[in-house]
């Protein structure tokens, strides 16, 4: 009998890798600590009507990979029904072979359905009905799949508008943590001045404050940040194109947002100075409460304009965008640093050609205070796949603290994409095992237990402070 394809060694190259994996990483929990699951869907432990339902829906990443295979729309986000969705999906598997979605497609059939044979348009009809037989029998709901990888902390992503209800329910009906994450990226996307109108008028609805002028605007967001935080929030996120840095002063500042709150064009400068001015104010706040804030930055979004005016955003339309300026990254930091503003960072870049400029920045800004108090995250999107996470810890190996790895996120919007925790603690044991093989790093269990250990799990409770 032929092997399973996803079988206990599976990504293991070497005795060393095996024994790295199941004695330190293997039944390690989970702490994912940046994703864009729902908490109204955890709240109300939603069960799912089929595997199309649990696996497709929300997936920009299979839809990509679907229209890419030549598979029209309708299968993708559209009206098909959900059986014809799925052979669609099947149809497109075996040619996503080299692709990180091809392992995780069949991680995640192991691991929530017991099933190992390959997924393709000869197995599909079998697969959708065993997989949806378990999602309809009460024992696959949303919590249930949570338990089942044992995740013990989830990081959602969240605006600063939101009534955090889901939350504060699941506090004392859930047993897994459940935070959130203040994610105020909306206060920056000053292109459109009619939507950004919009949105302050939401702030100021949820802040119970008028907004008139820079020092109302902050007050507002430093309330909803207050907030957040009474609800157990611990961590903000920032997804920017790129870090913004321009000198500014006060009188300026209210000037240009007053603009904005007209419906009044502004200059790129003067966009420049309000964005630079917003997040030093964000970064203050994270740091009065000591949180963690995370920098994703080098996405360009939306690209196809016509399907972003069809779909909407996070639909399946970004790439990776230019390479950051290290100087506006150095100035931002530096001048939160100088005024003893900056709080624990993690920087997340896109474009891999940066790995070793944002690597390097991090370390200007670490002052003895906290382990990695400023650190390079983890291998983002297009990046979380094997090659590039093998990249990511070559480099942070080099140039930094490996040992102080804060460790994987899902990143997703599936419930299924927990195994992805998995695919990264075998790809790290292997890398780790390659080396300890060639003689590069010593066979001692006192060095590699700490370090197995810590980035599949431990590092990010002690890094984030959680209590666990």
């Amino acid at each position: 009998m032929l092997k399973s394809f996803i079988n206990d060694d599976f990504l293991l190259g070497n005795k060393t890798a095996e024994n790295l994996y199941h004695k330190y990483a293997e039944n390690q929990p989970i702490i994912d600590f940046h994703c864009h699951l729902s908490p109204s869907m955890i709240s109300g432990d939603r069960s799912f009507l089929n595997l199309t339902r649990a696996w497709l829906e929300g997936d920009h990443y299979k839809w990509r990979a679907m229209r890419t295979n030549g598979i029209a729309e309708s299968y993708c986000t559209g009206n098909a029904s959900d059986t014809d969705k799925f052979r669609k999906w099947a149809e497109t598997v075996p040619n996503t072979i080299g692709n990180p979605l091809y392992h995780w497609t069949h991680l995640e059939l192991a691991r929530y359905f017991g099933i190992f044979e390959l997924l393709s348009p000869a197995t599909a009809d079998k697969i959708f009905d065993q997989a949806s037989c378990k999602l309809q029998n009460g024992n696959l709901s949303i919590r249930s799949m949570i338990r089942r990888m044992k995740v013990k902390v989830i990081c959602t992503t969240d605006d600063p508008c939101d009534s955090l209800e889901h939350h504060l329910s699941l506090k004392d009906s859930f047993e897994v943590k459940i935070l959130p994450t203040f994610r105020p990226d909306n206060l920056i996307k000053i292109e459109n001045p009619e939507i950004f109108a919009e949105y302050i008028i939401k702030l100021e609805l949820a802040s119970g404050i008028e907004i008139k002028n820079f020092d109302s605007l902050i007050e507002a967001v430093d309330s909803r940040h207050s907030f957040f935080h009474e609800t157990g929030g611990r961590l903000s996120d920032h997804g920017l194109e790129r870090f913004y840095f321009a000198e500014y002063n006060a009188s300026e500042i209210d000037k240009i947002l007053k603009k904005l709150l007209k419906g009044e064009t502004i200059s790129d400068e003067e966009a420049e100075k309000y964005r630079t001015a917003v997040m030093t104010e964000l970064c203050r706040m994270n740091h009065k409460r000591g949180w963690t804030q995370q920098f994703h930055v080098g996405a360009i979004r939306n690209n196809n304009e016509r399907m972003f005016r069809h779909l909407g955003p996070d639909t399946g339309w970004d790439s990776i965008g230019k390479s950051q300026d290290p100087v506006k990254i150095s100035k931002f930091l530096s001048s939160l640093d100088v005024t003893g503003q900056l709080t624990r960072t993690l920087l997340y870049n896109l474009n891999p050609s940066d790995n070793e400029m944002m690597i390097t920045m991090a370390g200007n800004f670490n002052d003895g205070s906290f382990p990695a108090k400023v650190q390079y995250g983890a291998a983002w999107w297009f990046l979380d796949q094997k090659s590039g996470m093998e990249k990511h810890l070559r480099d942070l190996s080099a140039l930094g603290l490996l040992r102080r790895f804060a460790g994987m996120v899902t990143d997703s919007r599936s419930f299924l994409s927990f195994p992805r925790h998995e695919y990264f603690r075998r790809i790290l044991c292997n890398y780790i095992g390659e080396e300890v093989e060639k003689g590069l790093i010593p066979n001692d269990d006192d060095l590699l237990q700490p370090l197995i250990e810590g980035i599949s799990y431990k590092n990010a409770g002690e890094y984030f402070g959680f209590e666990l």
